[in-house]
């Protein structure tokens, strides 16, 4: 899944699609993550979160599918000295070759056939290490998506079934809500999303 605006923020390194900063549930829920932790950043775009993280010393492994936005990584990695190991792959095809701590996707599964990424949620909680957390936020099908994404946005989640897929899990927060964005080229807009952030077991 490439869109366009996105490949031509991509390529630029002083500008990130989201901003900067990262996003406000990692730095809201960091207190719980331990400094030796593994962390996973599942489809990571150009590598907002993936950075902040490794500035702060945890080990970071991240992929996408935007060899674009792979490459925009490398380059900000290899100029700042930080250690990321990233990957061109899909939700789809992604094979785990270990566990992690923290595994984290922001604004990815619906764009993903609804099958592949339930499936790679089961996938998720498998690989994550007891005490781990997963953090996902997926727009909800409670809003239609906007014409820029429409085509793409083929696994829109109902209201609440992210929540349903970790109920053998420590919900720490769930939240169903709307907010507003605009960017380059289209208007303010509005998204129904859910946000998890689930602790797996002793």
């Amino acid at each position: 899944m490439k869109i366009k605006f996105w490949e031509d923020v991509f390529k630029v390194d002083s500008t990130f699609l989201f901003g900067t900063n990262p996003n406000k549930t990692v730095t809201e829920y960091e207190h719980l993550f331990e400094k030796n932790w593994s962390i996973l950043d599942v489809g990571c775009g150009d590598g907002k979160n993936s950075i902040y993280l490794a500035n702060r010393s945890y080990k970071v492994d991240a992929f996408d599918i935007s060899e674009t936005a792979i490459s925009k990584i490398k380059r900000i990695s290899e100029r700042d000295n930080l250690k990321i190991n990233t990957q061109i792959a899909s939700v789809e095809n992604f094979e785990f070759e270990k566990r992690y701590d923290l595994i984290m996707s922001f604004g990815v599964f619906h764009f993903v056939n609804k099958e592949d990424w339930k499936s790679f949620v089961k996938k998720m909680k498998d690989n994550t290490n007891v005490g781990g957390v997963n953090i996902i936020q997926i727009f909800t099908d409670d809003i239609p998506p906007t014409p820029d994404i429409a085509p793409y946005a083929i696994g829109m989640a109902k209201d609440g079934e992210i929540k349903e897929l970790y109920a053998n899990w420590e919900i720490i927060e769930f939240s169903s809500y709307t907010f507003e964005e605009e960017h380059q080229d289209f208007p303010l807009h509005k998204h129904a999303s859910n946000k998890l952030v689930a602790r797996k077991k002793v």
